[in-house]
């Protein structure tokens, strides 16, 4: 039994819904980092953050343009007068103009709230694409220590086929088993180191998709250092979380503020129905006539008055309104998702926990006792490492899976749950 043992003593030292992922000293990269690290990289060097927060500096730059006053207007003019009756003065003629186009009280009032609401939705937006780069880079950390767990797994499958595999030969060799036993157990021994490769493989995959979130922030050859945190000891009732999610999630934020802009969007075209008026005021002089005026000039809404601007302002309101109601079906369901999704990982790790992870680790001891005894054949002590082999990788991603269903739970509700 004591290649077994051997094979299992890592395995005992897991606390309950706890990874500690070790021996990993021969993956080890240049840099490595944890999640608190790879999360301190996120602000400076990811593209979307990046993007959300320039369109963030752009609806602030629109209150700015929502406040300006039109520039005035400046006319100067000059020319030659000629004289054609008598007496007539004949001589040079100068005009300068000034014109003033009023910013009339509720036109700019209503600017003013389409740029606030502008600015609401771009805060909300921003603060939506930082919980979902943040969701993607715990989930793409967490994927690596997963994909990394399923190596050590793979390792340890293959030396325990390697040991059978030796013992098979050597059983062969003195005549105690048929030939077919050792052809066996090596067809078995290539399969795992395929099985490990193919790991290995999904570990540097891993890695390049938590790269891809950070541009050249990450260098390539790195490692990612970190465990699962402890489950939740209870999850807070699915009601409490969709009050919470309706009432706090930013997209839902962020739609809202966009509907509450296309509101004030319908009645900027409506105040814009009435005339701006514009002040005019400037000097004229001919030769022997100087002429002071002042006037004010004004705009007849005759033939256009905005009809089809407010048309399409009001369209654009009902989409946005229709669009709010449709995103919170969906944020719901999403959520529904993520809960029953992490319910499910729950219970399948507590039922490895509360035995069947002991009941197939009994199950290989019993056939491997039984194989050296001649009891059983090396099939059936195959199908037990198999099966065994097959509940740890189960076990790791019904582990796994609950972490991820829980960032999505966060990424929801926009704060960490504490349960």
């Amino acid at each position: 039994m004591k290649n077994v043992q051997y094979w299992f003593s890592f395995k005992k030292s897991w606390p309950a819904g706890y990874l500690l992922l070790a021996g990993f000293s021969q993956w080890a990269a240049a840099d490595s980092l944890t999640l608190a690290q790879t999360l301190a990289l996120l602000e400076q060097n990811n593209p979307a953050l990046a993007s959300a927060k320039a369109a963030q500096e752009g609806a602030e730059a629109g209150l700015i343009t929502a406040r300006q006053y039109p520039n005035p207007d400046i006319e100067i003019a000059g020319g030659l007068s000629t004289g054609l009756g008598d007496g007539a003065l004949s001589g040079s003629n100068e005009a300068a103009f000034v014109s003033q186009a009023l910013d009339l009280p509720f036109v700019r009032e209503a600017r003013r709230q389409v740029a606030e609401a502008g600015i609401s939705s771009a805060e909300q937006a921003n603060r939506q694409v930082w919980l979902l780069v943040q969701a993607q880079t715990q989930q793409a950390f967490y994927e690596i220590l997963r994909r990394k767990a399923q190596l050590q797994v793979s390792i340890d499958n293959e030396k325990l086929l390697q040991q059978i595999r030796d013992r098979v030969v050597l059983k062969v060799e003195v005549g105690e088993s048929a030939r077919y036993e050792a052809i066996k157990a090596e067809a078995e021994l290539l399969n795992a180191v395929k099985l490990r490769n193919s790991a290995l493989v999904e570990v540097q995959d891993a890695k390049s998709a938590l790269r891809a979130l950070f541009a050249d922030a990450i260098p390539y050859d790195f490692d990612a250092d970190g465990a699962l945190p402890p489950a939740l000891l209870q999850l807070p009732e699915l009601s409490s979380l969709r009050d919470n999610v309706l009432d706090q999630q930013p997209a839902l934020q962020q739609i809202r503020a966009e509907v509450q802009k296309a509101q004030a969007k319908v009645e900027l075209e409506q105040t814009l129905r009435y005339p701006v008026p514009t002040l005019k005021a400037g000097v004229q002089q001919d030769p022997g006539l100087k002429q002071w005026q002042v006037g004010i000039s004004l705009p007849l809404p005759l033939w256009n008055q905005r009809q089809g601007e407010i048309a399409e302002a009001t369209a654009a309101l009902k989409q946005s309104q229709a669009d709010a109601r449709q995103l919170e079906l969906k944020i719901v369901r999403e959520l529904e998702n993520a809960y029953n999704r992490y319910q499910n990982a729950d219970r399948q790790v507590r039922t490895f926990e509360q035995g069947l992870l002991e009941q197939a680790e009994s199950a290989l001891q019993v056939a491997e006792a039984a194989y050296r005894l001649g009891a059983r054949g090396i099939l059936d002590y195959l199908d037990a490492q198999r099966t065994y082999r097959s509940v740890r990788n189960d076990y790791l991603n019904a582990q796994f899976d609950r972490q991820n269903a829980l960032i999505d739970l966060e990424k929801l509700n926009g704060s960490t749950i504490k349960g």
